[in-house]
């Protein structure tokens, strides 16, 4: 099977052949073959709690989790006191492989589940990279920062500790995000630690860098004119110190050692304007960080993971360019 088939997911490949072998008789065939060649189910997933028990900073906590239907592949998540990471291994891995943790947005009040989360992981995983979803906390009060970023965090570090078990690549391990969850991606991305070597708890003994970075209409900024108000009054209250705006506004944060981005935005996006992108892609050239950015000319905010016939539906095209030139897809 050639390279671009086997990126293509089952329902493509059954879409371009099914034609041709349904007129030579074969299609009956052709199904009990793909079930054989472990097509017919391109992944498996789990849920995975980030604590076995109460996490950090969530004592007490009274909210409840709910999951709000608001369409196909729409859902999103409120509530969430208990992060998790939904894990998504290809059904067949033969070779060691890339693993990204991917952040839903949602202003850091709630998460968009599906079309910024599990809906890419799922794509992800048809490429042959390790995605898991991560479910993390939100909503101001207790969970204002650090507590999201502690999630983002620990997960990193679970999927570093999982590596062999999971065929990741320790040095590959990156992480995505969309909206607020670009600015929680574009956090931890800056904002790192090689682990403590003297941690009670292992897995605070392993690395949370992040080897790559995919930033989908994020919110970098938290500095007045540039941010989205209601992710920083979410994350940082409605009236932080000019020290935590400058710590959380990742443009000014970036480093030689920030792995290399792919950015995404468009240029008539009303909620977060597209200057968080530039000013990060900026400094990602000023340091010396290998980075790709794509701005669309229409697309507004929160287009997400979605297949359709707009120029900005196609990103995902440029994105499996930018992860197969650095050697991050099989």
């Amino acid at each position: 099977m050639s390279k671009f088939a086997t990126k293509l997911p089952l329902q493509a490949i059954i879409a371009l052949v099914w034609p041709i072998l349904g007129k030579c008789g074969l299609g009956i065939f052709a199904l009990g073959t793909f079930a054989q060649l472990g097509l017919a189910k391109e992944f498996r997933s789990e849920e995975i709690p980030l604590w076995s028990s109460v996490a950090p900073g969530s004592g007490g906590f009274e909210g409840e989790e709910v999951l709000e239907d608001r369409g196909e592949n729409n859902d999103r998540v409120t509530g969430v006191s208990r992060p998790t990471l939904t894990l998504y291994l290809p059904e067949v891995q033969e070779d060691i492989g890339a693993g990204i943790v991917i952040c839903p947005g949602g202003g850091y009040g709630g998460l968009a589940i599906d079309k910024e989360g599990h809906d890419l992981a799922k794509w992800f995983c048809t490429r042959g990279l390790v995605a898991a979803v991560l479910k993390y906390r939100h909503g101001g009060g207790q969970h204002q920062h650090p507590i999201p970023l502690n999630d983002a965090q620990r997960a990193l570090r679970l999927m570093r500790s999982r590596a062999t078990e999971w065929k990741i690549d320790p040095e590959k391990i990156g992480i995505a995000g969309f909206s607020a969850g670009g600015h929680l991606a574009s956090t931890a991305g800056t904002h790192f630690d090689e682990g403590d070597a003297t941690a009670k708890d292992p897995l605070n003994r392993v690395s949370c860098q992040a080897n790559f970075l995919v930033l989908i209409y994020p919110v970098i900024s938290m500095r007045e004119g540039i941010t989205h108000q209601g992710t920083r009054n979410n994350l940082l209250g409605e009236t932080p110190s000019d020290g935590l705006v400058q710590k959380l506004s990742n443009e000014l944060q970036v480093s030689e050692a920030t792995g290399p981005t792919f950015l995404v935005h468009a240029s008539d996006d009303d909620a977060v304007p597209v200057d968080n992108c530039l000013l990060f892609y900026r400094a990602l050239r000023k340091h010396g960080v290998p980075a790709e950015l794509h701005v669309y000319e229409t697309g507004g905010h929160g287009f997400g993971f979605f297949r359709g016939e707009k120029s900005v539906d196609r990103w995902p095209d440029l994105l499996e360019n930018w992860l197969d030139g650095r050697g991050l897809v099989q």
